[in-house]
């Protein structure tokens, strides 16, 4: 199976970072002044497609029952759900200093240039662009400042690490999945193992996509306005903020791994209807 169709909707883990509104800014007045609730909204159907296209080209499933899971998949998340996980974490992790200033960040000029890329580079009608032009944007910015920053992006935003561990969570739903079409009888924590052995092949393949990722989503934001968003990610404000943000998404993706897994397996089950 190839890895791209699995990887690439999640790579948008790695953009959520957010701001807030004036005199002593709220949790969810931070959340409302960011990308963070426009991103999270398209998580349904970026989780739906990621799993149908994953399924597909596994050829071991029919488009239209990749489609039929694919859609259970994306109707096991809520957007409005993980959005108030995320308001409840904040309010409880950041405090209103922090808050405040996560806010100042995000009604600044250059931030709102940054976030309306973000939410453009989040929507699934992008990935296929991003891929498209991968090859032409790495050769452009070989050796330039835009391209050496990216380091620095990468350890702020915990970019590669979010999205590798999402990518195997995804997997091991997927794997969860099509373990019904298959006589081995692995349980949830072997097919964990397996999956979690592929850790550092898969940090390669993500860690390209992700940079891929990066130049497509920033190629319009020049390098002073990049150096002062990544030096607001380095600030004791935005770390504390992406933090809580991205562990947020990631508990909100993996938690529903292991039902969802069954749910989909009890579809295909042979007494199923969908299944005869």
């Amino acid at each position: 199976m190839k890895q791209f169709s699995l990887i690439k909707p999640l790579l948008v883990t790695t953009l959520l970072f957010s701001g807030a509104i004036q005199a002593a800014p709220d949790a969810r007045q931070v959340l409302a002044v960011s990308p963070v609730d426009d991103i999270v909204a398209h998580y349904p159907a970026m989780m739906s497609q990621g799993i149908r296209e994953g399924l597909i080209q596994s050829e071991k499933l029919s488009p239209m029952m990749a489609n039929t899971i694919g859609n259970l998949v994306g109707s096991s998340f809520s957007a409005e759900e993980i959005e108030q996980q995320i308001i409840t974490n904040l309010q409880a992790s950041l405090t209103s200093s922090q808050l405040q200033a996560v806010h100042d960040w995000y009604e600044t000029p250059v931030a709102k240039k940054i976030t309306a890329a973000e939410i453009v580079a989040s929507m699934p009608s992008e990935w296929e662009k991003v891929r498209a032009r991968a090859a032409e944007l790495n050769r452009q910015y070989k050796g330039t400042l835009k391209a050496d920053m990216f380091d620095r992006f990468d350890r702020a935003a915990r970019a590669t690490e979010t999205a590798v561990d999402t990518t195997i969570a995804v997997q091991l739903g997927l794997a969860s999945s099509m373990a019904a079409f298959s006589s081995d009888s692995a349980n949830h924590e072997e097919l964990r193992q397996r999956i979690e052995s592929q850790r550092g092949a898969l940090r390669g393949i993500v860690g390209q996509q992700v940079f891929d990722s990066y130049l497509y989503t920033y190629e319009n934001i020049g390098a002073q306005e990049m150096d002062l968003y990544l030096s607001f990610l380095e600030s004791s404000a935005g770390t504390a903020f992406s933090n809580v943000v991205t562990d947020s998404i990631q508990r909100a993706i993996t938690e529903p791994v292991e039902r969802i897994g069954k749910q989909v397996s009890g579809f295909l089950s042979p007494d199923s209807p969908a299944a005869q």
